[in-house]
């Protein structure tokens, strides 16, 4: 029965038991005396159906607990463990699509599940992602260092785990095949099969929202929550900040919304930027097949003004244009650490245009740094990532990054600096200092301030005593280990070959593993690479 039809119900019963009651104290003759017991007893029963009625109409419409389980409760768990914040925007929509159905839930990160949390829940999904090569998000070690090293009994757990990742990579869903085989070692009873999602595909979104929907019995479900829809953003301002470098060029946009005020957002949080298609990459393809670019669809847009937004297929399908074109996948965002903060006025990303083995760019790169013109939109939603939000004020903070990396760090800086927190140490590293220093000015005119208190720079062309800044940083590890004995964070930001895993060397041969695993599991040494 529906909350509405619930409500009726009890309105008219009240009325029906008010009208009985009313008729029986009106039945027998009126006496000033106190009344008799009989009529007590109506009365009685009157107010305690109203009292019923209200306490079923609170119980219906209770909101879903979400704080800690109680034994036995009959309740769902939702755990998330996610390096660049997807993974957890997809559990806090399955967590809204389970209370929408009038379930418990409690949603966590997967550090925060423990022995007792898994003892307690009796149903668990788990939405997981892998970074680097194959290894689980760096605010899970905890997770893996505690319930995962160890065998519990998950026989009386019903879960399932939907596994993110990327094609691209040897180690394809890594992590969450890791998880699920683990479950299953330990008892645990598979709700349905693992969903492996590739690079945010919408058809495995859709699988596992509809398997969770037949799992609640919902014949005809309501449309599941989606991710907040992007937004037109304006692009106010493009420069290349290396001419004349060795690499590839690196371009600096500044974005500002077409509508509106610059929303809020904090360091570490993600840009999601929907490339189109170039024209002549679009033209070209066109003519292979010979379509006409300015044939009408049924939405009223030009086929070619459509095609410029969705994958375009190796081979065109069968029928008219105006009937398949619609039915093509939307192009898929492209991820982009913000350099900026909303004090600066502005949303800013930092990208290297890349260009394949057929001298063409890739279709991100192309579309920012070569295809959108300034004043012209592109659509843009920001998704918040909290495992590279900054540390507290009072703790020392380590930034350490390469390339294009430094987008995110100053964003870190910029932040920090806005607090008032200047315990700052960043080392960064490019080719040419004369070209590739990117936002140096201003990081120099930070640390003479006083603002960044420790700035290391190492250029790999320029020659000095190190190449890289992994080496710059094994030099320093005396001084690293002092940062670190006083509580500082690590946030690496960069490339994910060469650069990361040599910082991690570092780490491990000054910490040791354990050391160097405990730190990931304070969430003290936090990653960002690409």
């Amino acid at each position: 029965m529906s909350r509405a039809a619930f409500g009726n119900a009890a309105v008219i019963a009240l009325l029906l038991l008010g009208a009985i009651g009313l008729g029986l104290w009106h039945s027998g003759d009126w006496w000033q005396a106190p009344p008799l017991s009989r009529r007590w007893t109506w009365a009685g029963l009157v107010v305690l159906a109203y009292a019923a009625a209200c306490l079923g109409l609170w119980w219906r419409r209770r909101p879903a607990r979400s704080g800690p389980l109680r034994e036995g409760e009959a309740a769902w768990l939702v755990a998330w463990a996610s390096q660049t914040g997807y993974a957890r925007e997809l559990a806090e929509l399955t967590a809204t699509q389970l209370r929408s159905a009038g379930q418990a839930v409690l949603l966590r990160p997967l550090e925060q599940v423990d022995a007792r949390v898994l003892a307690q829940a009796q149903q668990a999904l788990f939405i997981v992602s892998t970074t680097g090569e194959g290894d689980a998000p760096d605010h899970a070690h905890r997770f893996l260092r505690g319930p995962m090293a160890n065998s519990p009994d998950l026989s009386h757990l019903r879960s399932a785990v939907l596994a993110l990742g990327d094609r691209s990579y040897t180690h394809f869903c890594a992590f969450g095949r890791q998880l699920d085989r683990w479950l299953q070692a330990n008892q645990a009873t598979a709700l349905w099969p693992r969903i492996d999602m590739n690079n945010a595909d919408s058809i495995a979104l859709s699988q596992w929202q509809q398997a969770v929907s037949v799992e609640l019995g919902q014949a005809a479900p309501a449309p599941a929550p989606q991710p907040v829809a992007a937004t037109p953003w304006r692009l106010q301002q493009r420069r290349q900040l290396n001419p004349g470098s060795q690499g590839g060029p690196v371009y600096h946009l500044q974005l500002v919304p077409a509508h509106g005020s610059l929303p809020q957002w904090q360091a570490g949080d993600i840009a999601l930027i929907t490339p189109q298609h170039s024209p002549q990459r679009l033209a070209q393809w066109m003519a292979i097949f010979g379509l006409d670019g300015e044939q009408p669809l049924a939405d009223g847009r030009r086929l070619a003004e459509h095609l410029a937004t969705v994958e375009l297929p190796p081979a065109l399908p069968a029928g008219n244009p105006a009937d398949w074109a619609l039915q093509l996948p939307p192009l898929k965002p492209r991820e982009y650490s913000i350099a900026s903060m909303p004090s600066d006025g502005h949303l800013s990303v930092l990208l290297r245009r890349l260009t394949g083995p057929d001298g063409n760019p890739g279709l991100g790169s192309g579309w920012l740094c070569d295809t959108l013109a300034p004043q012209q939109t592109t659509q843009l939603r920001i998704r918040a990532n909290p495992g590279f939000h900054p540390p507290g004020n009072d703790t020392p903070l380590v930034l350490i990054g390469n390339g294009t990396g430094i987008a995110g760090l100053r964003c870190q800086l910029r932040a920090r600096i806005d607090a008032g927190a200047n315990r700052n140490w960043l080392l960064f590293g490019e080719r040419s200092r004369a070209c590739d220093y990117h936002f140096g000015d201003e990081l120099d005119a930070w640390h003479a301030q006083g603002l960044l208190q420790k700035l290391d720079t190492t250029f790999s062309r320029d020659g000095g005593q190190h190449r890289h800044v992994q080496h710059a940083l094994a030099a320093q590890a005396d001084e690293l280990k002092r940062w670190l004995d006083a509580g500082a964070v690590v946030m690496v930001c960069g490339s994910l070959k060469g650069m990361a895993p040599d910082v991690d060397a570092v780490i491990v041969q000054l910490l040791g593993q354990d050391g160097h695993d405990r730190l990931l599991a304070e969430g003290r040494y936090r990653r960002d690479v690409y």
